[in-house]
């Protein structure tokens, strides 16, 4: 039980601004280990974003919450996601050579193709939130809580189903777990389900209705970037699995306003 609160405390280290007690230490092979705490991660994102919307409800209009709640998770997390997505935009849309667009995305400088994708899921992502806080302001908070920890359980299932398809010496240069077990996968599952029972003990029917649709629009996003990765690059980098991320949040809000929208139209 030690090692494994010592696992998400690195995890929690690697994507997040939260301090972390010295006692944690730090062990190469524990970033490998830790991936299958990523969706717990999530969850700690989440409910911070989702804390920040309901505070801000309470003085601004659903859209500017929104994207107060947003700018709180890009905080919390050093846009680390967001950087991934930019990158994999500039890399997999500026250039046609498997090479070249690793050496695209290698490059720190944001370019048109990553400018366009970040102002359309930013974009998207604050327009699905304000209009699921309209609706709702508790089930709005639960999805955003609900969506951080479930997205992230897309980079654990690319990291099982493609081989790594970045720079090895780039990988060795830059933190970056490379792999998964079954076993990790499972614990990763868990939590993105654990997430879910909880969101709807607190939400009833109404969020309950939508949680098989946020699920089957994750698993759709994994299985396209699962094609597109390996016929583009050979498998995953790590701004992919970052874009990854972005993507399966969107699209878990996407589907729970459409079932909201749907339910109250």
């Amino acid at each position: 039980m030690l090692h494994e609160t010592r696992l998400f405390l690195v995890a929690l280290q690697f994507f997040t601004r939260v301090p972390i007690p010295g006692w944690v230490g730090f062990e190469p092979a524990w970033l490998q280990a830790c991936a299958r705490h990523f969706p717990l991660v999530g969850l700690v994102v989440g409910v911070f974003g989702a804390a920040v919307l309901w505070a801000a409800l309470w003085v601004w209009p659903p859209l500017v919450a929104a994207g107060l709640s947003l700018a709180a998770t890009v905080w919390l997390t050093g846009g680390f996601h967001e950087d991934g997505l930019a990158d994999t935009c500039d890399g997999l849309g500026g250039a046609v050579r498997r090479e070249r667009a690793l050496e695209i995305m290698k490059d720190s400088r944001l370019g048109s193709y990553g400018a366009l994708g970040l102002v359309l899921v930013l974009g998207l992502k604050a327009a699905a939130l304000a209009a699921l806080a309209g609706h709702s302001p508790l089930l709005a908070g639960l999805v955003l809580a609900w969506g951080h920890a479930a997205s992230r359980g897309a980079p654990v299932l690319l990291m099982r189903l493609l081989p790594y398809g970045g720079d090895p010496e780039h990988a060795k240069a830059k933190p970056l777990a490379t792999h998964i077990g079954p076993g990790g996968v499972a614990v990763a599952l868990a939590h993105v389900l654990a997430a879910g029972v909880l969101a709807v003990a607190l939400g009833g029917p109404e969020l309950a209705r939508g949680l098989p649709w946020a699920l089957g629009a994750i698993a759709a996003v994994v299985l396209w970037m699962t094609r597109w990765l390996r016929r583009r690059l050979g498998g995953f980098t790590g701004d992919t699995l970052g874009a990854s991320q972005q993507f399966s949040e969107l699209a878990a809000l996407l589907a729970w306003l459409a079932v909201m929208e749907a339910a109250h139209g």
